[in-house]
C-alpha cells in the first residue's frame, strides 16, 4: 500500500484543546501558510450566503438571461379587448405562448392598483385605451425588462417579495 502524502511533509493536526470557543477564529490550511477568512466571516455565514441570497441571485441570473433569449413578437394577432392590464397580459402570453418578464407582471399590477379610486376604475380599459396601443406598450416595456434589467435588481426583488413566484411565469417556450 503506498502513502499518498510522504512522511516528511509536515501535517497539522488540531487537538480538542487547541479549538477556540468561536467560530471567528476558523483558519483555511494550504499546506503552506494559514490564513484567516476574510473579515472574520464564520462558516455557517458562509453557508447561509450560499443556500439563501447566492442562490437566489444565481437564479435571477439565469432567469434574466433566459428571458434575454426569448424573442419579442413582430407580427401581432387581432386587438384583444381586455378590462384590465392583467387581463391584457394573461390575453397576451396566451396568445404568443410565452412568458412575461417578472417586472412586466408586476408593472401591469401596479397600473391596475393606480385605477383603484378614479371615476373610470369599472370601465374597461379597452374603451380607454385602444387594444393595439396597449398591447404595443406591454411589449416595449416587456423589451426593455428583458434586455435591460440587472439580475441583481431582480434578485433583490425577489428577495424582499416572499410571494414573488406568483409573479414568475410558468409558460416556457421551445428556443
Amino acid at each position: 500500500m503506498k502513502r499518498t502524502i510522504p512522511w516528511t511533509d509536515p501535517v497539522d493536526v488540531i487537538s480538542s484543546d487547541e479549538s477556540s470557543s468561536s467560530d471567528e477564529d476558523i483558519e483555511l490550511n494550504d499546506g503552506n501558510d494559514s490564513q484567516q477568512l476574510p473579515n472574520n466571516v464564520t462558516i455557517d455565514q458562509l453557508i447561509k450566503e450560499m443556500t439563501s441570497e447566492g442562490v437566489l441571485i444565481r437564479r435571477a441570473e439565469m432567469y434574466q438571461d433566459y428571458m434575454k433569449h426569448i424573442p419579442i413578437p413582430v407580427q401581432r394577432g387581432s386587438a384583444i379587448p381586455f378590462s384590465s392590464w392583467v387581463g391584457l397580459g394573461k390575453s397576451i402570453k396566451q396568445l404568443y405562448q410565452q412568458p412575461l418578464h417578472y417586472l412586466t407582471n408586476v408593472l401591469l399590477k401596479q397600473w391596475d392598483q393606480q385605477r383603484i379610486g378614479s371615476e373610470d376604475e369599472h370601465k374597461p380599459l379597452d374603451i380607454m385605451i385602444h387594444p393595439c396601443k396597449a398591447e404595443a406598450t406591454i411589449w416595449l416595456v416587456e423589451e426593455v425588462h428583458r434586455c435591460t434589467s440587472s439580475h441583481y435588481h431582480v434578485a433583490k426583488l425577489w428577495q424582499s417579495d416572499s410571494m414573488h413566484h406568483a409573479s414568475v411565469d410558468s409558460i416556457f417556450p421551445q428556443l
